[in-house]
């Protein structure tokens, strides 16, 4: 019984943090490239392989530990070795979100307020 709340909690800490990655990875795609260097961050390709990695380690975390809470009792072996993966997905996400994020954001759009460039 134990054991499977903390599967469900691992699960469920796994799946924020899954969710984290993919958003500062849909959020760096969608930035160009020269808002990096404008606002004196790493270059976009940096960032882009830096969170496809932090996605892919703690995508293969959640799906591990969903498949220990689905089998009732079982263990996470692949997100127990994952486990630092996941940590580090979860900082290289969050320092995106609330570092690279704000800095970059829009610039490289051409306007400057709701009624054009001034």
């Amino acid at each position: 019984m134990i054991n499977g709340v903390f599967n469900f909690l691992f699960l469920a800490l796994a799946a924020v943090i899954f969710g984290m990655s993919v958003y500062a990875l849909v959020h760096a795609l969608r930035v160009p490239t020269n808002a990096f260097v404008s606002a004196g961050k790493l270059q976009k390709n940096i960032w882009l392989i830096i969170l496809i990695l932090a996605t892919l380690f703690s995508g293969a975390g959640a799906f591990s530990y969903f498949n220990a809470f689905m089998a009732i009792g079982g263990q996470a072996f692949l997100g127990i070795g994952l486990g630092l993966f996941s940590v580090l997905a979860a900082i290289a996400a969050t320092v995106y979100i609330v570092d690279v994020k704000p800095a970059v954001k829009g610039m490289g759009r051409g306007n400057s307020g709701p009624y054009g460039p001034w």
